[in-house]
């Protein structure tokens, strides 16, 4: 009984909800690797992944980035704004629900952390395995870094400000 209330407790903070039903074979996961991939791939040819031009956006050097990361921000905008407007579903058929989400002043401070990290090392965890897979295997550092950043939160999660 106590350890019902626990999980229903949990449930009931949890952060992302993935309601789906499916399940599909292994092979289904194929699909994301390739898109992985090309998405990959499309970061080196524009160099989003090159620390140089994240130094030049940090130092407010250079508009690529800001292009870029604006570009994006517009079309995720526009795209959640079609989801809710046309009610778009799945491929499967599901229904997209997007959950509103309560502002809190430790999102200020992962913020500050995400940023400063960015900065100091010219990555951010999305191209992080692009830059590996370029050669730049001192990145590897701040993969590990990033895995252990993500298990401490995990760790500390409950005790810190939310």
């Amino acid at each position: 009984m106590i350890k019902e209330k626990e999980q229903n407790i949990h449930h009931q903070n949890a952060f992302c909800v993935n309601e789906s039903t499916f399940t599909h074979k292994w092979y289904h996961n194929l699909k994301y690797l390739i898109a992985g991939i090309i998405f990959g791939i499309i970061f080196v040819k524009a160099e989003v992944i090159s620390w140089f031009r994240i130094q030049e956006m940090f130092r407010l050097q250079s508009f690529h980035m800001y292009g870029i990361i604006g570009s994006a921000v517009l079309v995720g905008m526009i795209s959640v704004w079609l989801i809710k407007k046309i009610k778009i579903k799945t491929i499967d058929g599901e229904p997209i629900t997007l959950t509103p989400k309560k502002f809190n002043k430790g999102q200020i401070y992962g913020g500050l952390i995400f940023g400063f990290g960015w900065a100091i090392t010219g990555a951010c965890p999305g191209p992080l395995f692009a830059q590996i897979g370029t050669g730049a295997l001192a990145v590897s550092v701040t993969l590990l870094s990033a895995i252990a950043g993500t298990w401490v939160y995990g760790y500390f999660r409950d005790k810190l400000p939310h």
